[in-house]
């Protein structure tokens, strides 16, 4: 599918702000996205306010009392969501096309992995809530009251919450939005969704899917914002959740804002510096797994493994096997099939991807693979890094410690396992990491050792959507996923009666 079907490049008025079941032009400044591959124009839009968010904000809080959403039965609300993941899928070329094209990332991933599993997570949510995961609790007892004694019979019920604010980042919005949006609209919340300027495009379309699947028009509102619409949602005492994904410091700084407003803590899902750890007896397919975790989109994910651990007794061979496994995946053009490594998503993102792999030099890293550029044939425009490489990389170095975003990889030999779960746990970080060794008790124990919310075994992001998602440390608080998620995006209420004997 041509993308210039879809978007038209030459339109300077893109709608960028869904409310109330339309689409609208908000009220601030024209930002353009630029094709990550070629440097083309592909539209222009106005970015939205805090003007823009607060008139969303009421919007919403007017459908929570008045659309009748809240109060349908939980069978309702699940057979919309369940008919949007529907749309979803049949719609799953066009949103995949409009995901890697703002992005930079794979047009096959987003067409066969982000759009699908956008819709896996409206489908789950809405049977979770359907199938009665959201059903009250009765319990039963024997006791007293005023000397008289009865039976007492308790309801436990998980109430929707309000109005709920989302805050997804650029990476992987279409899947992101799903996986926040869908849960709070199960259980009857409305919601507010601010977007990030560089990818909106994909989830755009959610809003007139929506209309479509028979949501009630001001039920899921859309936001094409900056900062200044992002400080206003999570500023609104209308707003009763807020939900993150984004960098560590952006993080930080809602935590302070959002608890001068709500008692509730916001969910955070922040960066990480996920470590993969080899051991000497792992499969050689740790080599294609470690290079997956990483050279996937481009090392823009939160989960990347960017920290390559290596058992001491394999390293000369892992790591002969890696760099020519690296170097022999084709880079290019995203939106062509066949390429295998993508641009990073903007030039001033390539520049800053840039800046880190010159840090990490003047540290005393040793390069060993990439560490430039990609200017060649059909590439000059583009915002194309090589895949790097890093060796004898320690601790202290600050390209060990921080979140890179971008295609390059840290390379530190270890000793034994208590050497291997020291460097892992050696940063602030305390997203996810992977272990590889043949001995699947072994590796358990190790990962129950590393300080992060998620450990793959002999794998990289293999998902079950009812598992707990999310970090420790610096990279987040709360849990989204399954009970998780629905737990979250509501209020346990019990109501007891007293009948005496």
């Amino acid at each position: 599918m041509d993308w210039r079907t879809i978007v038209d490049p030459m339109a300077y008025h893109t709608p960028s702000f869904f409310r109330e079941g339309v689409y609208a032009h908000p009220s601030g400044e024209r930002f353009t996205i630029v094709h990550p591959a070629t440097g083309e124009r592909v539209c222009t839009f106005h970015v939205g306010d805090a003007h823009n968010t607060t008139f969303a904000v009421s919007v919403a809080d007017r459908a929570f009392r008045e659309s009748g959403w809240a109060k349908a039965s939980r069978f309702e609300r699940a057979g919309a969501l369940i008919k949007l993941a529907q749309l979803l899928r049949a719609n799953k070329e066009r949103l995949g096309t409009l995901e890697a094209l703002q992005t930079g990332k794979l047009l096959s991933e987003c067409v066969g992995h982000d759009a699908d599993r956008a819709a896996q997570n409206f489908e789950m949510f809405a049977k979770a809530v359907g199938g009665g995961d959201l059903k009250e609790e009765v319990l039963e007892q024997e006791t007293a009251f005023l000397d008289r004694k009865g039976r007492a019979s308790t309801t436990v019920y998980r109430n929707a919450v309000g109005v709920v604010g989302i805050i997804i980042p650029w990476n992987s919005p279409l899947m992101l939005s799903s996986w926040h949006v869908a849960p709070a609209l199960a259980v009857g919340n409305t919601v507010v969704l601010k977007l990030p300027l560089w990818a909106p495009l994909a989830v755009l379309e959610l809003g007139k899917l929506a209309n479509e699947a028979g949501i009630p028009p001001g039920v899921f509102n859309i936001i094409v914002g900056d900062k200044e619409a992002g400080e206003a949602l999570v500023a609104d005492p209308r707003v009763k959740r807020i939900s993150f994904t984004g960098s560590v410091p952006v993080g930080k700084a809602i935590n302070v804002a959002n608890a001068k407003v709500r008692l509730t803590p916001p969910m955070l899902e922040l960066g990480g510096k996920g470590a993969n750890i080899v051991f000497s007896d792992a499969s050689l397919d740790a080599v294609k797994g470690v290079a997956r975790s990483i050279w996937r989109s481009q090392g823009q994910s939160c989960v990347a493994g960017s920290r390559l651990l290596l058992q001491e007794g394999i390293y000369d061979d892992f790591m002969q096997r890696l760099k020519d496994y690296t170097a022999s995946l084709r880079i290019g053009n995203h939106m062509e099939h066949g390429t295998e490594i993508g641009p990073v998503i903007t030039r001033k993102h390539r520049d800053r991807v840039m800046e880190m792999i010159e840090m990490a030099k003047g540290e005393g890293a040793r390069l060993s693979h990439g560490g430039t550029v990609l200017v060649g044939e059909g590439c000059a425009n583009g915002n194309f890094v090589v895949p790097t490489i890093f060796e004898e990389v320690t601790p202290e170095m600050r390209i060990f410690q921080e979140e890179v975003f971008g295609p390059v990889l840290t390379v530190t030999p270890f000793a034994d396992a208590n050497d291997a779960i020291t460097l892992a746990n050696a940063t602030p970080f305390g997203l996810s990491s992977n272990v590889w060794s043949s001995d699947v008790g072994f590796a358990h124990g190790v990962a129950q050792s590393i300080e992060a919310g998620m450990v793959w075994v002999n794998s990289h992001f293999v998902r079950d959507l009812r598992a707990p998602f999310g970090g420790v440390k610096d990279s987040g608080t709360g849990r989204a996923g399954g009970k998780w998620s629905l737990e979250y995006f509501t209020e346990p209420q019990m109501i007891c009666d007293f009948v005496p004997n």
